[in-house]
C-alpha cells in the first residue's frame, strides 16, 4: 500500500505516544483516523490536536481486553465508515518491571493479556471483517526488540511480545492471497508515557510482585524521555508498509545484539554429520505432509 488518501485507520492505544505518532502521520497523509483508548480523557485531548490540522478523527473508548466491547468497537467503525478499517494498527501495550521470580499470577495475567490477548482480539475482530471487505489493507502490530530474547525483569511483557512477533509472521504468510499485507514492529525505546502504565493497571489485578512507586516510574521515564520520538516512528512505520515489509525496526544500535543472539542460537544447532540420516528421515516426512496440508488443513469451513 502506497497511497493513504481515504485509507480507514483503526489505532489501539492512539490518544498517545507511538499510537498517536501514527494518527498524525497517517492523518496528514489523508487517513480518516480511529484512535481507540482506554483512557477517555485522552482520546477527547488527541482528537483536539488531531482536529486542529485538519485530520478527519473519530474516538472509541476502548478495553482491549475486552472482547465483546472490541466488536462494537468495529460495529462503530463499519457504521462509521462504511466498512471495516483499511489499516489496523495494534500499537496499544503495558509494562512493568520486576524480578521473573517475584511475578505473580495478576501480573502475567494483566501484562500477557494486554500486550498479547489485546493483539489476539484485534486479530479475530477484524481480520475476517478484511477479508470479506475484499479491499487491499495492511495490519501493523507493535512488538518489541525485548520480544527477541528473554528477560529476567520484564519477563511477561517480552514473552507476549515474542508471541506477537512469531503471531504475526503466521499472518504475514497466510493474508497475502486476500491483498492484506502484516508487519511487526519492534521498537527500542519510544519516547512515550509506558513509564505510567501502572495507573491503568486494573484492581483486579492488583496483586502485584514488583515494586511500583513513583520512583520507579520516575526511573523508567529517565529512559523513555530518549527515545524515538512517536512521529518519527510512524513515518518508519508508513515506509515499512510502502514496501510491504514484515519487520519493521528501526533502531541501529539493535543490530550487533540480535547479530549475537541469534548466532547464539544458530550455533546451538548439531552439524548435518551428527546425525544425516535422521534429518533425511525428519525432512522427507515433513516435504511430505506440506504437500498434503493444503488438502486436509485448508479447506473451506463447513456450516451447520
Amino acid at each position: 500500500m502506497k497511497d493513504f488518501k481515504d485509507q480507514v485507520a483503526f489505532i489501539t492505544g492512539g490518544a498517545s505516544g507511538a499510537g498517536l505518532g501514527q494518527a498524525k502521520v497517517f492523518g496528514r497523509a489523508g487517513a480518516r483516523i480511529v484512535i481507540a483508548d482506554v483512557r477517555a480523557d485522552a482520546i477527547a485531548s488527541a482528537l483536539d490536536e488531531l482536529k486542529a490540522e485538519g485530520i478527519a478523527a473519530h474516538g472509541i473508548p476502548l478495553d482491549i481486553t475486552d472482547r465483546e466491547a472490541y466488536a462494537r468497537a468495529a460495529d462503530e467503525v463499519e457504521a462509521a465508515f462504511g466498512g471495516p478499517p483499511t489499516l489496523l494498527f495494534n500499537t496499544a501495550g503495558v509494562n512493568s518491571f520486576g524480578p521473573v521470580e517475584n511475578t505473580t499470577y495478576d501480573d502475567f495475567d494483566w501484562l500477557i493479556g494486554v500486550n498479547l490477548g489485546g493483539v489476539v482480539n484485534g486479530m479475530v475482530t477484524f481480520v475476517p471483517r478484511m477479508i470479506k471487505a475484499g479491499k487491499p489493507a495492511h495490519i501493523v502490530t507493535v512488538s518489541s526488540m525485548g520480544g527477541f530474547m528473554g528477560s529476567a525483569l520484564a519477563a511477561p511483557y517480552s514473552a507476549a511480545k515474542a508471541a506477537v512477533i512469531n503471531l504475526m509472521e503466521g499472518y504475514h504468510q497466510s493474508l497475502a492471497k486476500y491483498g492484506i499485507g502484516v508487519s511487526v514492529l519492534c521498537p527500542a525505546n519510544i519516547k512515550s508515557n509506558i513509564a505510567e502504565a501502572v495507573r491503568i493497571r486494573p484492581a483486579r489485578f492488583g496483586n502485584s510482585g514488583y515494586v511500583e512507586t513513583q520512583e520507579a516510574i520516575d526511573s523508567l521515564h529517565s529512559i523513555y524521555q530518549h527515545g524515538m520520538e512517536p512521529e518519527e516512528l510512524a513515518g518508519h512505520v508508513r515506509r515499512g508498509i510502502e514496501e510491504g515489509a514484515l519487520y519493521i525496526i528501526p533502531y541501529p544500535e539493535s543490530k550487533e545484539m540480535l547479530e549475537k543472539h541469534f548466532r547464539n542460537i544458530v550455533d546451538a544447532v548439531l552439524p548435518l554429520e551428527a546425525d544425516p540420516e535422521g534429518a533425511k528421515k525428519r525432512t522427507e516426512a515433513l516435504m511430505n505432509w506440506a504437500a498434503d496440508r493444503a488438502r486436509v488443513f485448508m479447506q473451506p469451513k463447513q456450516e451447520g
